[in-house]
């Protein structure tokens, strides 16, 4: 095979220039620290790299929603730390104020606190977490309490005409209590409603009702209350009247009862609520029992063994509110344990990523330094060979 001058310079040319590519490849790969800038130059790389970093992007997605369940987490956990301080402040001036020791003055100026202390969990139920109510279920653009007159009717309210009483709720002893029907005599029965569905009311076998019943039972005629339970050791009703002025008639939505969970993916198929159910604390049975009271201090007939009964109610209420809240922290405890996979995830997910994208430095630079010295001894191999041609001498 004949070899010419032209096909050594060809043949020259071409290792000088796929030289230059390979350099431009290294310093690609040395200024960006990645092994491919573009697809083409390995697609096998590429889908693996689209793939890793969307399983990136996804945790750190994960990263941003923990931040949010913290922060949702955190403002309840305050909000019913302050309402439980709350409680046990009204459950000290209960007790203070049962004493028969106490006079009229003093009792209407612990009154005036109940009235403030009522006020100020109406503002922790409203409390707010980056604009949004943390105790409305998924109805955060609402606050929870909307109109506090609406917490207390009167007792009036239930006689007058026109009155819908599927709307209305009392509240009494702590417990609350919804209409029900009339009984045999005209009377409206009013039942506890956690016997509502094991117990339903029925006119017409009126005295298995009565017997099992926790019921208040008005006369409309008389503006009269009666209040009809079991009692705890013979079973038997017993009953007795109740002032006007020691039972609460609020409308049933006065406060919210969408007890809808506000739930946040924290990993793919992990949902956690991160709101608590504010029909568990903040309601309407709470705040009546607050509002009886303070109506009960500032009436001078009441003695203060009455008034022992109220204290009972509030450490009700204060159980209810640390049971929520130790919900809470069992919850707060479970979003922990998943931060600790989601940062596990993210340092796995990014040590693959790297595996598959990101260059050996140290070998790049050895690799340029070989390089540019195959490219040298190139280019002066191609100088040897380019023989000088007779216009080299006409000088």
């Amino acid at each position: 095979m004949r070899v010419t001058q032209g096909m050594l310079a060809g043949n020259s040319l071409r290792h000088i220039s796929q030289g230059y590519m390979r350099l431009g490849e290294l310093q690609d790969q040395l200024s960006t620290g990645k092994r491919i800038t573009r697809a083409s130059q390995d697609p096998v790389v590429a889908m693996k790299g689209i793939r890793y970093r969307t399983q990136v992007a996804e945790v750190e997605q994960f990263k941003r929603n923990l931040r949010e369940v913290y922060n949702w987490m955190d403002t309840a956990d305050a909000a019913l730390g302050e309402a439980t301080d709350a409680l046990a402040r009204i459950h000290e001036l209960a007790t203070q104020a049962a004493n028969d020791t106490y006079e009229e003055t003093q009792r209407a100026n612990i009154a005036k606190e109940i009235r403030q202390l009522y006020e100020h969990l109406q503002s922790i139920a409203n409390t707010k977490n980056s604009g949004k109510y943390i105790f409305n279920g998924t109805n955060t653009t609402n606050p929870p309490i909307v109109a506090p007159e609406r917490m207390d009717l009167g007792f009036a309210h239930l006689l007058e005409p026109g009155t819908d009483l599927q709307t209305v709720e009392i509240v009494y002893d702590g417990q609350t209590y919804h209409y029900v029907g009339e009984n045999a005599d005209g009377h409206l029965v009013f039942q506890d409603v956690r016997q509502m569905n094991s117990l339903p009311f029925d006119e017409t076998d009126s005295d298995e009702f009565n017997e099992k019943a926790f019921q208040l039972v008005i006369d409309p005629d008389l503006g009269r209350i009666t209040s009809s339970r079991p009692n705890v050791n013979t079973g038997a009703a017993e009953t007795k009247n109740v002032r006007l002025n020691d039972v609460v008639v609020a409308d049933r939505e006065a406060v919210s009862f969408n007890t809808q969970r506000v739930e946040i993916e924290l990993l793919k198929g992990v949902k956690i609520p991160v709101n608590t159910n504010p029909t568990n604390v903040f309601n309407n049975a709470l705040f009546g029992d607050i509002l009886r009271l303070e109506k009960a201090l500032e009436d001078p007939s009441v003695s203060g063994a009455e008034l022992t009964a109220y204290i009972d109610n509030f450490t009700k209420h204060i159980d209810q509110v640390t049971a929520e809240r130790a919900e809470l922290g069992a919850r707060v405890n479970r979003v922990e344990m998943l931060e600790s996979r989601i940062l596990q995830q993210e340092i796995t997910a990014k040590r693959i990523m790297s595996d598959n994208e990101d260059v050996d430095l140290e070998k790049v630079i050895i690799d340029l330094t070989i390089q540019e010295s195959v490219h040298r001894a190139a280019l002066a191999v191609g100088a040897r060979i380019m023989q000088p041609t007779l216009m080299d001498f006409l000088r």
